[in-house]
């Protein structure tokens, strides 16, 4: 699917962030000829992660009511990164959320991060906090 139409859902109907900016390719899912789901894949956010064989699902956004559809794209996420030669898949769920989808989809637990009050703002990179932006601790999930 084009970038801004999945931006755009992704800002109208996210709960919890914006839309990325830039991606390496996005997937929606349709039910009839609505538009009930969008993941968004692009390069690993953290640095440690961005070893040219890893991808990242940076958001995974789905109309509430639709069983299965999270599971179902973060299924064709992985499908998709394997077909274009990435090694592993990763994703962040936060805290409170229990990764049911991911869970059913066969992704892995590998660890967790630390909350952030401030976003990724710090003395020595001064950053603009995104409107909507979770600052509690985050759950990593992985697939390989």
């Amino acid at each position: 699917m084009e970038r801004k139409e999945a931006q755009a859902f992704i800002n109208m109907h996210h709960r919890h962030n914006v839309a990325p900016i830039g991606d390496k390719f996005r997937i929606g899912l349709a039910c009839g000829d609505e538009l009930i789901g969008v993941a968004v894949v692009g390069r690993p956010i953290a640095r440690h992660n961005d070893d040219g064989m890893t991808l990242e699902v940076i958001r995974l956004c789905v109309l509430e009511g639709y069983k299965d559809a999270c599971s179902k794209l973060y299924a064709a996420a992985w499908r998709a990164s394997k077909n274009l030669g990435f090694h592993r898949l990763i994703t962040y769920t936060l805290k409170s959320e229990p990764g049911t989808s991911l869970k059913a989809a066969g992704w892995k637990v590998i660890g967790e991060t630390q909350a952030r009050p401030k976003g990724w703002d710090t003395p020595s990179r001064r950053r603009k906090m995104a409107e909507r932006y979770p600052t509690e601790q985050k759950t990593i999930w992985e697939m390989c």
